[in-house]
């Protein structure tokens, strides 16, 4: 046989066995593992690392994610082979405007370019875990997780609604789009919107359109008619009632003019005078100033502490404001002036509901007021073993009563000085001196506050009107009552005013309970697109902007 042959025919027979040695050796790894399931090693991999000084929060969403990828049924959220895929680079571009709603986009971040090469398992990993943080922490924040308003304060005690980081990723892993769902976490409350484009006119210097100027000339009030007061109509816009003549002052113009002062903190006489032209010709966003950005900035924030549905009709107290306002569908029905809490003794900020309202009701003396208002006063004569009592005339001015076990007693029968104050329920019944006045609103929550009315009834003429001991006193506390109580229940003025009249105490419990939010916002937007802006009597301001480092 040729050699030729030979090798061929060795060749020839050696083939079955080679080849069956080559299928028995097992491949390699690289062969077996695809590269979505190596992004997802390595992603379980990068998340299994230990909590090292995280907050909750973040530990929270950690958990979140580990969970979320650990399900092999799960897909990969934000890339593929070829690195992001279009879903990233919407949220990117959604995250990358953040700053456009209050909060800051490199708190949140996010992969940088892979390069012209094809990115590998490592890089795919590192991005997809970047980006559904990034998402995580941007919902959080979006609703109010930046600070714990309870540590800068223990009267910042609002309600929050922070969202569920394994329900947030479940529902952006379906959703079409991403970026969309991602923006749903902001408030969506009209004035959060105008202080979004406040903020945008403050930091770029968008000009106004033409405001509309009232000249100089005489006083337009109502029943006045003058050509100046069609110009009056467009720059409030109020426009003409069916058969009403647009150059005469009537009843519509002089609720907007009233509605405009009471916005600029003047005296709302729905007159137009020189002062309230000057304010009526003034630019609607003038250039901000580094502080005004940051007070928006600052109320932008707060709106992150309310719930996105406040309610069709709810009630709410802007504290630096000193006023309550009814809302019906999205617009105030009562308005009125109140007094809150001296610095010292704060009025808090909370979110409840009202369940009850009090027709002449009892006053029950907190325990701070026992401790620092009254016993101190109460003074021992003679000693109480020498036969002498104590001098209760504190108690006895303002008709104040003593209980104990459900039996009134004597107060100058008391060892005052072997029993603690805080132990007796000391009360004031209703009655024309009663520090409650006629009507008492009830919103029970931990701080013990209410709103009521008040035998002080000159502390409403003040401008500042911080001087109570926490709860809220209302001017014309009736006409609040017959707007929550005509909502509730139908009632008519006159069944209000009996009730008044009564003098016994009598509770009406609401049908259904009435949202109350007591904020405080320091500024607003107005709807002329002006700013109005208020005392921070209480520190909040600088308390906050220090914890979010503006």
């Amino acid at each position: 046989m040729r050699p030729f042959s030979c090798i061929a025919l060795a060749l020839f027979l050696a083939a079955p066995l080679t080849l069956a040695a080559y299928a028995a050796e097992p491949e390699s790894p690289d062969a077996l593992v695809g590269p979505p399931e190596a992004v997802r090693a390595a992603i379980q991999d990068r998340l299994s690392a230990k909590f090292t000084n995280a907050s909750e929060a973040r530990k929270s969403e950690q958990g979140a994610l580990v969970e979320y990828y650990s399900v092999a049924e799960n897909r990969l959220l934000w890339v593929d082979e070829h690195g992001l895929n279009d879903r990233a680079k919407s949220v990117i571009e959604e995250i990358g405007k953040a700053d456009q709603y209050g909060l800051r986009p490199t708190d949140y971040p996010l992969p940088k370019a892979a390069g012209d090469e094809a990115p590998d398992a490592k890089w795919l990993a590192d991005a997809e875990i970047k980006i559904s943080f990034a998402v995580l922490g941007y919902a959080r924040d979006a609703r109010g997780g930046r600070i714990d308003p309870e540590r800068l304060s223990p009267n910042l005690d609002p309600t929050l609604a922070l969202p569920n980081p394994m329900e947030v990723i479940d529902s952006i892993a379906f959703r079409s789009d991403p970026a969309a769902y991602l923006r749903s976490f902001q408030p969506d409350q009209p004035q959060f919107e105008a202080l979004r484009k406040a903020l945008i006119a403050a930091r770029g210097g968008n000009p106004d359109k033409d405001v509309v100027r009232i000249p100089d000339g005489p006083t337009l009030e109502l029943g006045v008619e003058h050509e100046q007061v069609a110009l009056l109509r467009q720059r409030l816009n109020v426009p003409v009632e069916d058969g009403g003549k647009e150059t005469v002052f009537d009843a519509s113009v002089h609720a907007a003019v009233q509605r405009f002062q009471e916005d600029h903190g003047v005296l709302p006489d729905g007159a137009v005078g020189p002062g309230t032209r000057r304010l009526l010709n003034q630019p609607h966003h003038q250039a901000a100033s580094p502080g005004q950005v940051r007070l928006i900035l600052l109320n932008m924030e707060r709106w992150r502490w309310l719930p996105h549905d406040l309610g069709s009709f709810y009630v709410n107290v802007n504290i630096p404001e000193f006023v309550v306002r009814v809302m019906g569908d999205g617009k105030p029905v009562h308005t009125a002036r109140v007094v809150v809490g001296k610095p010292d003794k704060q009025t808090p900020i909370i979110s409840n509901e009202m369940q009850e309202i009090v027709f002449n009701p009892y006053w029950n003396v907190p325990n701070s007021i026992k401790t620092e208002e009254i016993r101190p006063f109460l003074v021992e004569e003679g000693g109480w073993f020498g036969g002498g009592g104590w001098n209760t005339a504190v108690l006895e001015r303002h008709n104040l009563r003593v209980n104990i076990g459900g039996r009134e007693v004597d107060p100058t029968r008391i060892d005052w000085n072997r029993i603690d104050i805080r132990s007796l329920n000391i009360y004031q019944p209703p009655g024309p001196d009663n520090v409650l006045g006629n009507v008492k609103f009830v919103f029970p929550n931990k701080h013990d506050v209410y709103m009521h009315d008040t035998t002080q009834k000159s502390l409403f003429a003040k401008t500042v009107r911080a001087e109570s001991h926490g709860c809220m006193r209302v001017q014309n506390p009736d006409q609040l009552a017959l707007t929550l109580l005509k909502q509730d229940q139908g009632w008519s003025y006159g069944r209000v005013l009996s009730a008044i009249q009564g003098g016994a105490d009598q509770h009406i419990a609401l049908r259904e309970k009435i949202p109350v939010y007591i904020t405080y916002f320091t500024l607003r937007v107005n709807d002329d697109g002006s700013i109005s802006t208020f005392g921070d009597i209480y520190g909040h301001d600088s308390r906050m902007a220090a914890a979010l480092r503006l």
